[in-house]
């Protein structure tokens, strides 16, 4: 039970006809803890406001630290290193990578996969130095089932097509599905240019290249895949490193779409049999268009190294004069990613780079074509770094986005803000109500004390006077 508050009053003195009373009160202040219904009530909203306004404060605090996070902090050095890396990478470019070249990208892929081919091949046994020979030694070694089956059938498969047209040369996780999966129903499974899914089943040759029981199927429909298509990367032994190859992933990949039931029938089977037969773009091609891109992305990503870098040994040295101690850094600000501040730079430095790039694209185009418009454009797009084109557009996106947001928040921030002002109010509202009740209480309980002064006072009056009347 709460204890009791003593209220000390000053003494009354009360002078009736000659009789003078005089009283010293003391006042327990609610002994019991009882508490009215509107002190309750007081309390509670009180309490309540309190909690909603840590809540409100809680929520503020998120809403300035990523609002922070969202406001760039560049200035005029972080924007003087950004413009010179841009230079700097856009020279490399200019002098080093140059123009997008298949030829160069070819001649490399085909050293890699010829390398690749004898490698494999001479691991498994082959001793020979010839390409050839080694394709052979595979082809021989490792057949699979569905290999050839679709001569005769007059399915619209042909020798330069039937490695993308059959869905187990694909060097994909669906190629080896279908590997597998012909092991099980003794079938090949093939598209032909005009979209038509063909099973085909195998014959008497295929019959001995089926597995006996399931592990020997899935080890066959696997091993035997793997090999098989290590055998096909550089064409046939009789055309050896100059040969339709297999599909490669990316190619595959469409074909796979286009198995489709919709996609099918529109035309893209055939469209990517003109890429794979025509253009001849196998393996060695998409590895060739992945070798150019590899170069383009040199200078690219050393502008995003050097920017990074000097937006981290900055802030670094910033915090060890601020803070004195690695200890107490804040390695938070130092970290060259998820900011806007960042992010700002990098927009400028890619988009001083993609601006170096394109006008020696212009230039090194002009100069080549000699007025040819034609010539022009295609020189013009050959020189362009679209990785580095690329790499703007994410950054301007990045920071628009990051901007939006930003917006976003600060806007959520102003609510917060009012809705705070209100739950103030509200806290002195029962902080003013809380007054006004303990004041009443206080006038209350000393009238009282006073109107029974007064009474008793009286009576002892009355009783004196009675008592000398005797």
């Amino acid at each position: 039970m709460k204890e009791a508050t003593i209220l000390n009053f000053p003494e009354i003195k009360i002078d009736q006809n000659d009789f003078e009373v005089e009283l010293g009160i003391e006042i327990l202040e609610n002994p019991t803890g009882f508490k009215d219904e509107r002190e309750q009530a007081i309390k509670e909203g009180y309490q309540g406001v309190e909690g909603d306004l840590s809540d409100n404060e809680t929520r503020l605090a998120e809403l300035n630290k990523e609002i922070n996070r969202l406001t760039n902090h560049s200035n005029g050095l972080d924007y003087i290193v950004a413009v010179g890396s841009g230079i700097l990478a856009g020279l490399v470019d200019s002098l080093w990578v140059g123009e997008f070249s298949m030829e160069r990208g070819k001649a490399w892929s085909n050293e890699k996969i010829n390398n690749f081919v004898m490698k494999v091949a001479k691991s498994k046994g082959y001793e020979g130095e010839r390409l050839d020979g080694a394709i052979r030694f595979l082809e021989n070694k490792f057949h699979i089932p569905s290999d050839n089956i679709w001569k005769g059938e007059g399915a619209g498969i042909s020798a330069k097509s039937h490695h993308l047209d059959d869905l187990a040369h694909h060097p994909t996780p669906l190629g080896l599905f279908f590997s597998i999966l012909t092991q099980f129903t003794k079938r090949g499974y093939f598209q032909n240019s005009e979209g038509d899914f063909l099973p085909i089943t195998i014959d008497d040759n295929g019959e001995g290249l089926i597995g006996s029981d399931i592990p020997s199927k899935i080890f066959a429909g696997t091993i035997n895949w793997f090999f098989h298509l290590v055998s096909d990367m550089s064409g046939s032994n009789k055309t050896a490193g100059v040969g339709m190859g297999i599909p490669g992933p990316i190619v595959s990949l469409l074909k796979e779409t286009s198995l489709i039931p919709g996609l099918n029938k529109s035309g893209l089977a055939k469209k990517i049999k003109e890429l794979f037969v025509q253009e001849k773009f196998d393996l060695r091609s998409e590895m060739a268009v992945g070798y150019e891109i590899g170069r383009q992305a040199m200078p690219v990503i050393m502008n995003e190294i050097i920017v990074r870098a000097f937006y981290f040994i900055r802030r670094l040295v910033s915090e060890v004069k601020e803070k004195q101690s690695f200890k107490e850094i804040e390695w938070k600000k130092t970290v060259p990613w998820k900011n806007r501040t960042i992010v700002r730079m990098l927009t400028i430095a890619t988009g001083t780079f993609t601006l170096v790039d394109l006008g020696d694209a212009a230039i090194r185009a002009g100069v080549k074509s000699a007025g040819n418009s034609a010539m022009f454009a295609k020189e013009f797009i050959l020189r362009v770094n679209f990785v580095g084109v690329g790499r703007f557009a994410i950054s301007v996106a990045t920071d628009t986005s990051m901007g939006m947001k930003r917006s976003h928040l600060e806007s959520e921030r102003m609510a917060v803000l009012s809705e705070r002002l209100h739950l103030m109010n509200a806290k002195v509202f029962y902080i003013q109500a809380d007054t006004w009740m303990a004041a009443e209480t206080t006038e209350k309980t000393i009238n009282e004390a006073i109107d029974s002064m007064e009474q008793t006072a009286r009576f002892s009056a009355e009783a004196w006077k009675a008592n000398r009347s005797r």
